[in-house]
C-alpha cells in the first residue's frame, strides 16, 4: 500500500526521485513551503489562543454548558492536531497544482483559515457566543468547500480535512447550545 504522504524518494533521499542537484533543491523547497503552511496555520492558533486570554480563565467556566461539552484539556490537542493537518492537507495541494494554478483550493483555505482566526475573539475576545454564531456558521461552509476542492486535486487532502470539518461541527453544535442557554 502506498503511504499517504511520501517524502521519500526511489534512492532514499527526502523528496527526491532521481538524486540530483535541481530535483534535491525542489525537494527542499517543497519542505520550505510545508514548513511555511504549518507556520501559517499555527499563527492563526496563536491568534486565536491571544484572543481567548483570560475568558478562558474567568468567563468561559462561568457559563452554562451542556453535559456532552468537553473538558478544557481536550481543546489544546485537538485544534493543535487540526492545525497541523490542514497544513499538510494545503502542502499536498500545492505539490499537485503549485500557487498559481491552485488559486482557488488554496484561496478558500485562506478564506476558511482567516474565519477559524476570527471566531475565538468573537466569542472569547468579545465574550459573546452569537458573535461566535455569526462566523462559525460560514466557517463551517467555508471548510465543506475546501475539503470538496482539495478532494477533486487530492483525495488525501481532501480526507486529511474530514476530521476538522467534523470538528467543527461539533463545535458549532456546541456554540448554538451554549448560546441558547446563557441569553
Amino acid at each position: 500500500m502506498k503511504p499517504l504522504i511520501q517524502l521519500r524518494g526511489a534512492n532514499g533521499c527526502i523528496g527526491s526521485t532521481d538524486g540530483t542537484f535541481g530535483e534535491t533543491m525542489r525537494d527542499s523547497r517543497a519542505i520550505w513551503i510545508l514548513v511555511l503552511f504549518i507556520s501559517v496555520c499555527l499563527a492563526a492558533a496563536g491568534a486565536g489562543a491571544i484572543a481567548t486570554g483570560s475568558s478562558v480563565r474567568d468567563w468561559y467556566p462561568q457559563l452554562r454548558k451542556p453535559s456532552w461539552n468537553p473538558p478544557s484539556w481536550v481543546f489544546g490537542p485537538v485544534w493543535t492536531a487540526l492545525y497541523l493537518t490542514m497544513a499538510i492537507a494545503a502542502w499536498l495541494v500545492w505539490r499537485k497544482l503549485g500557487f498559481d494554478r491552485g488559486v482557488v483550493p488554496l484561496g478558500l483555505f485562506a478564506f476558511q483559515l482567516a474565519l477559524n482566526a476570527l471566531w475565538s475573539p468573537l466569542f472569547f475576545g468579545l465574550r459573546s457566543p452569537a458573535a461566535g454564531l455569526v462566523d462559525i456558521v460560514p466557517l463551517w461552509a467555508a471548510i465543506l468547500a475546501t475539503l470538496v476542492s482539495f478532494w477533486r486535486v487530492s483525495p488525501p487532502a481532501g480526507a486529511l480535512l474530514v476530521p476538522y470539518w467534523t470538528w467543527v461541527s461539533f463545535a458549532a453544535a456546541l456554540n448554538v447550545t451554549i448560546w441558547r442557554m446563557n441569553r
